[in-house]
């Protein structure tokens, strides 16, 4: 891609829900906090695997989705803060996200692993989410590109920020996408000091197949970002039939890793190319933060709190 941006028609608004799970005992789920994410909503879409287009046949895969909001104005220009979950009797952190995960409710709590039928859910405060974003988080980047049958919520702001995706894209989402697929590939085979907690998996196929696929994915679609400044979702026919296939344990270690490293060659040489720019558009995503912050003051009524 050039440095130069392209005029993106802006996507439509769409109202939908914003009923986010209730408070838990976490850091980052007290009810302020929850109420700040869903008062502030301004994006909440899916960005799991229905959303790339491989979720597997038999529903065993949960729901992840992911949200932006915009907070009061005393959150940012006062000294505000949130409980830390909801055991805390005071305001103890600055709010940045409101997570949770409906598997919390279950009799492990915070160690449950989510499975079929679950909501993880975690909405960013706008600010926290453009810092990542302009690092080149992928997970982050998501947001940016799904299409209207998996958004929930999509306010004008948001659909600015959407038409405007390409100028998140530089030569550090490049370098992300790459920690990203090694840090998923030495999980996938188990190399020293990774972690995985599918040990079933390894047992039936000999290594992770959901790593393995969350690595072919993260190559994939970094290389079709850092080429045309967005990423397909969801993904193309004939990549979700390979994702699938690695999934299921039908394609070879050796196939996988052969894969693996074209994808890492092809994401170095883009890295490393003058047509991707050195840094994201800072100046734009600072002026729309002040924008979108100020339209939301303007209509906001402290006595909804």
């Amino acid at each position: 891609m050039t440095c130069e941006h392209r005029r993106v028609p802006l996507p439509p608004v769409i109202d939908g829900d914003r009923t986010l799970p209730a408070g838990y005992p976490h850091p980052h789920a007290s009810e302020p906090a929850r109420k700040i994410a869903s008062d502030g909503l301004i994006l909440r879409v899916q960005v799991g695997s229905g959303a790339h287009g491989i979720a597997m046949d038999g529903g065993n895969d949960d729901r992840d989705e992911m949200g932006i909001c915009l907070e009061p104005a005393r959150f940012i220009t006062g000294l505000a803060r949130v409980p830390s979950g909801t055991n805390g009797a005071e305001p103890a952190i600055p709010f940045e996200q409101y997570e949770r995960h409906t598997a919390w409710d279950r009799p492990g709590g915070v160690a449950e692993r989510s499975g079929a039928g679950d909501l993880d859910v975690i909405v960013y405060s706008a600010r926290k989410w453009c810092r990542l974003a302009l690092g080149g988080n992928p997970t982050v980047l998501i947001p940016l590109f799904v299409p209207d049958a998996e958004t929930m919520v999509r306010t004008a702001a948001a659909c600015e920020l959407v038409a405007n995706a390409e100028r998140f894209v530089s030569k550090l989402a490049a370098e992300r996408f790459l920690g990203y697929l090694r840090g998923q590939r030495a999980a996938m085979v188990g190399e020293s000091g990774a972690h995985t907690n599918r040990p079933e998996l390894v047992a039936l196929h000999g290594f992770d197949t959901k790593y393995a696929a969350h690595a072919v994915r993260l190559g994939i679609q970094g290389i079709e970002l850092l080429t045309s400044g967005r990423m397909n979702l969801p993904m193309a026919p004939e990549h979700r039939a390979y994702l699938l296939d690695v999934r299921r344990g039908e394609v070879p270690l050796a196939d996988v890793l052969a894969r693996l490293d074209r994808y890492e060659h092809e994401l170095a040489t883009l890295r490393d190319s003058a047509a991707v720019p050195d840094q994201p558009d800072r100046a734009w995503v600072d002026g729309w933060l002040h924008r979108s912050h100020l339209d939301y003051w303007s209509s906001y009524r402290p006595d909804s709190e």
